[in-house]
């Protein structure tokens, strides 16, 4: 396995064809409509490009790089592959590939505070009212990792 999952440069993120060779496995084959209706078919491996752009960047949607399909598409398919657990074993995959070369330690952990709800015109000490707040993208992708259905650090711990 060569080249590493996560790099600096915004410019040069995209999957590696050995990343890919890595990935493309766990993504499931869309059927092809037999009358050619339907929307023209997008590349797994450009959408995966964009998911994974997104996810790193923190970046909204909107803003994703014209070099990428529409964020429309993209978005679609991360709700979907996230419903289809397919994103869990994306990350899994990833995790374990960087722990076996590594460069990961599942022992360390970071709290990212970027995302804090609060309610608008409220003071500092007043009491958090009952109502929901909306949850993030980022957080619900953070999820994947601390769900108890999901035990990622358990598997590639050696």
């Amino acid at each position: 396995k060569s080249g590493g999952f996560l790099v600096a440069d915004v410019s040069g993120m995209d999957l590696t064809n050995a990343q890919w060779a890595l990935l493309e496995p766990l993504i499931p084959v869309k059927p092809r409509r037999v009358d050619g209706k339907g929307r023209p078919a997008t590349s797994p491996r450009s959408i995966l490009n964009a998911i994974l752009w997104v996810l790193r960047t923190g970046a909204p949607w909107t803003d994703l790089p014209s070099r990428y399909p529409s964020f429309q598409t993209a978005h679609r398919w991360f709700q979907k592959w996230t419903r289809e657990g397919v994103i869990d074993a994306i990350m899994k995959a990833l995790a374990e590939d960087m722990a076996d070369r590594g460069k990961l330690n599942v022992e360390e952990a970071l709290i990212d505070g970027t995302y804090a709800g609060a309610k608008k015109g409220a003071t500092r000490s007043a009491k958090p009212s009952g109502e929901r707040v909306p949850r993030s993208w980022q957080l619900q992708t953070a999820m994947v990792f601390l769900s108890p259905r999901t035990s990622i650090a358990p598997s590639i711990t050696k």
